[in-house]
């Protein structure tokens, strides 16, 4: 008998991906209903009550990569949706008119689930979707954390609306929540999350087994997938294969070694992903880590309502400048990482506003040099091939110098 032959984490993450979408058209099909949610909601509740979800945040990024996202931009902006709007919406809303993608193709939904914990475009956005569909919306207003912790009224503020959420969501379906279901669903995001973390986390190793551009794509299930254990096991394959690559002493590429070693901090830019990742390639630029992806570490203190509310409304996006000028920090010391590159996302205002002081903090108290790139998650208008190889070659002039100091004993 032929030996049977073990999957790799990527095959898992693509059937896993296949299979939500799938189910989602499946539910459709049987008049069963569709739920669209934003990033970093509580969707354990939604996984505790069976309700298939979609993400259009992962759908329009997916549209994006694949080079589609400009007649989606276009339809919504001929409907009157600013340029300046996130692009993630206008591509959704574009959608939404449109009802038909090569990319890839999500169901109407038959219910909107939204929270404000990355930014508060989202909530007009989905307020939007609700009334032109004429469908429930179920909002987490978010609040956000100006001192350092996330504060006990915070939690208990959150801690209410999720048990309104769990109230909706029972007159919504016409049934109750299985709460042994959801205390086993919320196990999971921790396991989840964990694995995560532990594959993430070999970009420590020098050279990174970790070719950081691949957590945009596993970062897929993070979004849409935290609490269930085929995501789990994912991660944990993934994090299994990485430690065997460091093992045998493999960098993150076969036909390139690792130079210089950078975080890149916020989103990727979907339709220029193949030049972003090939610049730097080209010049043994590895991004070891991201402030982005590491958003989606939702690890409760407690397993409870109480630890799920502390969560959500704690996330990166959400803090103040102090705590990201930390987590930078952090980064750069246990990552010993040469070099930081902002993309400044015409979409992301909120991380946008605060790219400019967070990069003059980190350089004042660590020396670690950066640059800034224009760019875009999904409007390819907004990208310049020139200004962005201009500005990696002047980050790596900056990095030799950065990385002598450093063998000098000077930083």
């Amino acid at each position: 008998m032929a030996e049977e032959v073990k999957r790799t984490s990527k095959q898992l993450l693509k059937d896993i991906q296949d299979g939500t979408y799938a189910r989602a058209q499946e539910a459709k099909a049987n008049g069963e209903p569709v739920v669209w949610a934003t990033s970093i909601c509580p969707d354990e509740l939604l996984n505790a009550m069976d309700l298939a979800t979609v993400y259009p945040e992962n759908q329009a990024g997916v549209i994006g990569a694949r080079k589609e996202a400009m007649k989606f931009i276009e339809q919504a902006e001929g409907v009157g949706y600013g340029p300046d709007t996130c692009s993630y919406a206008r591509v959704n809303m574009g959608y939404v008119d449109l009802q038909q993608s090569d990319s890839q193709e999500i169901p109407l939904p038959d219910l909107i689930f939204s929270s404000t914990n990355i930014c508060y475009t989202v909530q007009k956005w989905y307020e939007n979707l609700a009334k032109k569909l004429n469908i429930p919306l179920i909002l987490f207003d978010m609040p956000f954390n100006h001192e350092y912790e996330v504060t006990d009224s915070a939690t208990a503020y959150i801690r209410g609306q999720l048990e309104n959420a769990i109230k909706q969501l029972e007159e919504f379906t016409g049934r109750k929540m299985d709460y042994d279901k959801l205390a086993h669903a919320m196990e999971i995001n921790n396991e989840t999350c964990e694995w995560w973390k532990k594959a993430t986390d070999t970009g420590m190793y020098t050279p990174s087994p970790l070719d950081g551009f691949k957590m945009f794509n596993y970062m897929a299930l993070m979004v849409a997938n935290r609490s269930f254990e085929d995501s789990r096991d994912c991660f944990r394959l993934w994090y299994e294969e990485l430690e065997q690559r460091h093992a045998e002493g493999q960098g993150p590429w076969s036909s390139a070694e690792e130079q210089y070693r950078i975080i890149w901090d916020g989103i990727a830019c979907w339709p220029h992903l193949s030049t972003t990742y090939k610049l730097l390639k080209k010049y043994g630029i590895n991004m070891v880590t991201s402030t982005y992806p590491q958003s989606w570490y939702k690890v409760y203190e407690t397993n409870d309502l109480d630890g799920m509310a502390r969560s959500y409304t704690g996330n990166y996006a959400n803090r103040n400048l102090d705590f990201g000028e930390d987590s930078m920090e952090e980064r750069i010391r246990n990552f010993n990482v040469d070099g930081v590159l902002f993309h400044t996302n015409r979409s992301c205002k909120l991380m946008d506003f605060r790219t400019y002081e967070v990069q003059r903090r980190i350089m004042k108290s660590t020396g670690c040099p950066s640059v800034v790139f224009d760019g875009d998650q999904t409007d390819p208008r907004v990208f310049s091939d020139g200004q962005y190889e201009t500005r990696v070659q002047a980050l790596m002039e900056m990095m030799d110098k950065y990385k002598e100091q450093k063998r000098k004993g000077d930083l």
